[in-house]
């Protein structure tokens, strides 16, 4: 604005007067910005470059990794956030997001349950490759899966699934730890007594922790309760859900699964919070895959600006552009935090139920490619 316009408003003249003493005898706030920013980096760093202290056998195919920084600091979490931990394997630079199963108030490290999955690039190399001793580089904590005083509720029901039951490791131990009055259900689907990870842990919680209670619920075996997580199930355990919230853990099939099972409780929205592990398994088995479309069905996507890739139906659109050298930025890998979306710009991509697309993104044509399956040729931009 025209400095001649600005003095005839009101009061111009006391404020360039003030800003002269300012300059003068005040305090010049740019000296603290370096300050600042060091903060900063320390609380929300970018990566976090951490060394392998110890290994624990859990079960026999998972072991929780504890890792501690290199900087000798780690960043505060909230019980139920996770970590990416970035690795490369077979000149592959990938990712793969795993819960926090320590509590927080374990300043000194993070501990990463991994679970052998089949087939799994990651969980394979940290379980057959990774030592005592060893480097990794990890994100900084994220994800919104956690208590929020002032939403939820202090009668907790956690429901997981295989390892979906390690943030709330961290839930409970935390509980624990703190002496918080939180009324704590754990009802664990598994599919034997053997695969019940931190069974022992539990089992003793449960003994010193009036408060808490964990069900096993098994496929196989001998237990009060059998089969798959249902609604008769939950009822017999927690009674009126009604002053409770919810927190599940799981697989895409779990997921599924319980979302039918939790209807006839008629669960407001902030009496639910659901973690998804990935994206499914099978995607040529999920409700509004185009049929026509088989395993054997390949398609060429056009990274504009740098190739043409082609690439197997059933591979998430994420894993294709990491399998060919392109690295796209990723934390959950699971469709929720929107880290790796790109645009399409044209073609078709097959999303899973559950993928939370922002209605932003969705106007501009903006997809996640962790949980994107290409479905015809397709162009898009980083």
């Amino acid at each position: 604005m025209d400095s001649q316009i600005l003095k005839q408003l009101e009061g111009y003249d006391t404020v360039i007067n003030d800003i002269e003493v300012l300059k003068r005898y005040g305090y010049d706030y740019r000296l603290d910005r370096g300050l600042a920013k060091k903060y900063v980096e320390r609380l929300h760093p970018n990566i976090i470059d951490v060394k392998v202290i110890d290994v624990i056998d859990e079960t026999k195919a998972t072991k929780t990794l504890r890792l501690a920084s290199k900087q000798k600091y780690l960043p505060p979490f909230q019980a139920g956030q996770y970590i990416s931990v970035i690795v490369e394997v077979n000149g592959i630079r990938t990712s793969r997001p795993y819960s926090i199963s320590s509590s927080p108030d374990e300043i000194a490290y993070y501990d990463i349950t991994v679970r052998r999955v089949e087939g799994g690039i990651v969980s394979h190399y940290l379980l057959d490759s990774i030592s005592i001793g060893d480097s990794l580089q990890v994100s900084a904590p994220a994800g919104n899966f956690y208590h929020n005083p002032i939403i939820h509720s202090n009668k907790l029901v956690l429901i997981a699934g295989g390892s979906g039951v390690t943030p709330f490791k961290s839930m409970i131990q935390h509980a624990i730890n703190t002496g918080t009055e939180k009324e704590i259900w754990l009802i664990y689907g598994s599919k034997n007594a053997d695969e019940l990870i931190f069974n022992e842990f539990f089992s003793k919680a449960a003994s010193k922790y009036a408060l808490f209670h964990c069900i096993p619920v098994l496929e196989e075996g001998t237990s009060t309760y059998k089969g798959f997580i249902t609604t008769k199930i939950i009822k017999e355990i927690v009674g009126d859900s009604s002053d409770k919230t919810f927190f599940a853990c799981g697989p895409q099939a779990m997921y599924q699964h319980l979302l039918k099972e939790l209807q006839p409780l008629k669960l407001k929205p902030k009496q639910l919070r659901m973690e998804m592990y990935g994206v499914p398994a099978d995607v040529f088995a999920q409700p509004g895959w185009p049929k026509e479309i088989t395993r054997s069905t390949t398609f060429t996507i056009t990274v504009r600006g740098k190739k043409n890739i082609i690439v197997n139906a059933g591979e998430p659109l994420l894993q294709t552009l990491e399998k060919n050298g392109i690295v796209v930025p990723s934390l959950c890998r699971s469709g929720e935090c929107s880290l790796c979306r790109v645009k399409l710009v044209s073609g078709k991509v097959y999303q899973p139920e559950g993928v939370k697309l922002r209605q932003a993104d969705r106007r501009f044509g903006y997809i996640h490619s962790c949980a994107a399956f290409p479905i015809s040729d397709c162009e898009i931009i980083l």
